[in-house]
């Protein structure tokens, strides 16, 4: 263990069994609550709703966490991803018109949202074959 603390492996932040601990806790939270969200009451995931708003954050908050690789990281399989993503487009597609969003807004949100649960789904698709 080259000179590291009792469970350490490296010098950085997250090089180190409790940082691992920490860091699980923290995207189990963000997979806890993006399952929450999904499971929860019609109109959550709407995108005037917190949680419409907050699904995707979430989302890429654990797609930027896992692809730094550090131990400890939980990510949900890729097919569940997709069934996130399925439910979460489906709720958008159903209540963004009513929000008289322009067409070019209505677009481009929707292509960064299908790109943020692909890309968790993707990252998550690697971790399992690995």
């Amino acid at each position: 263990m080259s000179g590291g603390a009792m469970g350490g492996w490296g010098s950085g932040n997250f090089d180190e069994d409790t940082a691992a601990d920490h860091l699980s806790l923290v995207t189990g939270r963000l997979v806890r609550e993006v399952e929450d969200a999904v499971a929860g009451a019609p109109g959550t995931l709407e995108p005037d709703e917190y949680w419409g708003v907050a699904v995707p954050c979430n989302v890429e908050l654990l797609h930027l966490i896992a692809s730094r690789g550090w131990a400890g990281a939980v990510l949900p399989a890729a097919a569940r991803v997709r069934e996130w993503k399925a439910a979460f487009l489906a709720a958008w597609d159903g209540a963004i018109d009513g929000l008289d969003p322009s067409p070019e807004y209505r677009a481009q949100r929707r292509g960064v949202l299908v790109a943020t649960f692909d890309a968790l789904a993707e990252l998550a698709e690697r971790g399992a074959r690995s």
